[in-house]
């Protein structure tokens, strides 16, 4: 399993197998359950995930305990609650697991160690938060500009895998529509 992560890592940089083999030993393998949760509202957020397989749901429980779905995180994506993983706060947020999932969880300790003595895993990190801030930065224009047509089109064309596997009432949760609007598009 830590050569998915070698591969994931050297898209954006090479590797000795050196440095790998001291960033892989940062790092430990977990499993969880379909329903399972990795990160739960009001605990402390212990790790960062790297997903290896399965689905996950990033979930804002409001005030009124309605579940905003803030993102769904599949093969070879990170994931967990930022905010309260970097600033060693609670979470604000859940992290549940749509699949069975298969882990690689790093601490924030280690997380600092691996930038520390390999620097240039600090650009690796800051590559993945830029394409986080611009696909964050996209839905949210999207959902501000565009109907829920529009929407479910782009999100079918990004992501085809992500739409084949997640339920139609957790897209319309994501899309921030109902499911009974999402199953009346004509698409």
């Amino acid at each position: 399993m830590p050569d998915r992560l070698r591969v994931h890592i050297e898209k954006v940089l090479p590797l000795s197998d050196e440095e790998f083999e001291y960033i892989s030993s940062c790092f430990t393998y977990k499993k969880y359950k379909k329903h399972q949760f990795l990160v739960q509202e009001g605990e402390l957020v212990p790790y960062n995930y790297f997903v290896l397989e399965g689905l996950l749901k990033l979930v804002y429980t409001d005030d009124t305990g309605k579940g905003h779905i803030i993102g769904f995180a599949m093969e070879d994506w990170w994931e967990t609650d930022f905010p309260a993983y970097y600033q060693s706060k609670k979470a604000t947020m859940s992290l549940e697991c749509i699949e069975d999932v298969e882990v690689l969880c790093l601490t924030l300790e280690d997380y600092r160690k691996i930038c520390s003595i390999h620097p240039k895993m600090e650009h690796f990190f800051l590559e993945k938060a830029y394409m986080g801030f611009i696909s964050a930065q996209q839905r949210i224009i999207s959902t501000m500009t565009t109907g829920i047509k529009e929407r479910y089109e782009q999100l079918l064309k990004k992501y085809p895998s992500l739409v084949q596997r997640v339920p139609k009432s957790l897209l319309a949760a994501y899309l921030g529509v109902s499911r009974e609007t999402l199953s009346r598009l004509p698409i």
